[in-house]
This record gives structure tokens, C-alpha cells and sequence, in this order.
């Protein structure tokens, strides 16, 4: 079994990953390596955070490892809050104050279309490669569901009838766009083999 750092603290993010990758790679989180450093997000896009995550772990440890940065994009708000979605309402706010915000500009708005995008960001053998995903859908009116976490319980992916919220983890694996990214990581895993891993 192939060892990856997660570059991330997100415990819910870490379970997501590691139920999709499965038995093919074990995914070790910041704190199963032992690495305890908040790394900032300071830029414009999603794959510039990426890669600053993943850099300064290999930098830090010379393993092999990846980061993601996801973004809600909002049609109707010029892809807002995007590379800010978890800092909408503010830094120090929670999800709620994020949801909250968002809801407020969409008040008597039609156009309710938006996408969760995910940019995954490997570092192996000292070269980088970039994974996108992307799931397109519909922000609701009001919150519906209690499980999931940031954005979730207020997103209908294309295709379904209920929130992300409002699913158990394995069927938002069907819709998820970090599952996307975390595939197109995984087959690319797979082809350049076993011994290429750390």
C-alpha cells in the first residue's frame, strides 16, 4: 500500500478522500505524519492554494503528497465566493455565518445555478500534476440536511433530488467533485506504478 500526506487539518475532508481512494493508497493527514502548521491560502485561484499546500509539505518532509482546494462558484454572484468559500462571511466565521451570507445574495434571485470545483495538486517524485472536478447543481432556499459539512446542505448536484446534506457519504461519492479530482489522481497513481511511491 502506496503512502500519501494529505496536506490538510480538515478532518471531514480526509474521511472523504479516504473513502474514496480506498485500499489502493493509504492517505496520511497532517497530524498522522505529525506536521502541525496551519498553511495560509493567500492567493486568487484554486490551483495557486493547491500547490502552495502540497509545496510546503514537501518542502517540510521531501515525500511524496498532495493538497486540494475546492471552491463553491455561483452563476449568479460572478463565481463568488469561490477560492474565498471558506472565509465568505469573514475570517474566524463558522459555515453557518458562510451559508447565511450566501443565501442573503441569492435572496429573489432566479438563476440559483452553481458547481463545486476541486483542484488537487500531486507532488511525486519531485514534479507536480493538477487534478480538477467539478459537480454541477442548484443552491436551494433554505438549509435541508444535517450531515456533510461547509457548503452542503444547501447544494442539489445535477441529477438529484436532495442536498449533499441530506446524503450519506457513499452516495455523495456518486455526484462529488472531490471524488472526480480524487479519481483522475488515482488512475494517474496507478499508471506510473507501485515503485513510484515513497
Amino acid at each position: 500500500m502506496e503512502d500519501l500526506i494529505f496536506a490538510t487539518n480538515n478532518k471531514n475532508k480526509v474521511e472523504e478522500i479516504k473513502s474514496l481512494v480506498g485500499s489502493r493508497f493509504k492517505v496520511i493527514s497532517l497530524k498522522d505524519a505529525g506536521i502541525e502548521i496551519d498553511i495560509p491560502e493567500p492567493f486568487d485561484t484554486l490551483e495557486e492554494n493547491a500547490a502552495e499546500k502540497s509545496k510546503a509539505i514537501h518542502a517540510l518532509t521531501s515525500k511524496n503528497c498532495f493538497s486540494e482546494d475546492t471552491g463553491l462558484e455561483v452563476d449568479a454572484l460572478n463565481g463568488e465566493p469561490g477560492v474565498k468559500s471558506a472565509r465568505y462571511a469573514g475570517e474566524g466565521k463558522s459555515a453557518d455565518d458562510n451559508i447565511e451570507k450566501l443565501l442573503n445574495a441569492l435572496i429573489d434571485v432566479q438563476n440559483r445555478k452553481a458547481q463545486f470545483r476541486t483542484v488537487i495538486s500531486l507532488i511525486i517524485n519531485g514534479s507536480e500534476h493538477f487534478f480538477e472536478g467539478v459537480c454541477e447543481g442548484v443552491i436551494t432556499e433554505v438549509k435541508k440536511g444535517n450531515m456533510g459539512f461547509g457548503y452542503d446542505s444547501i447544494f442539489v448536484p445535477n441529477g438529484a433530488d436532495k442536498t449533499f446534506a441530506e446524503m450519506q457519504l457513499e452516495e455523495k461519492n456518486k455526484f462529488s467533485h472531490r471524488k472526480k479530482a480524487t479519481e483522475k489522481m488515482a488512475s494517474f497513481l496507478s499508471r506510473i506504478g507501485k515503485n513510484s511511491c515513497n
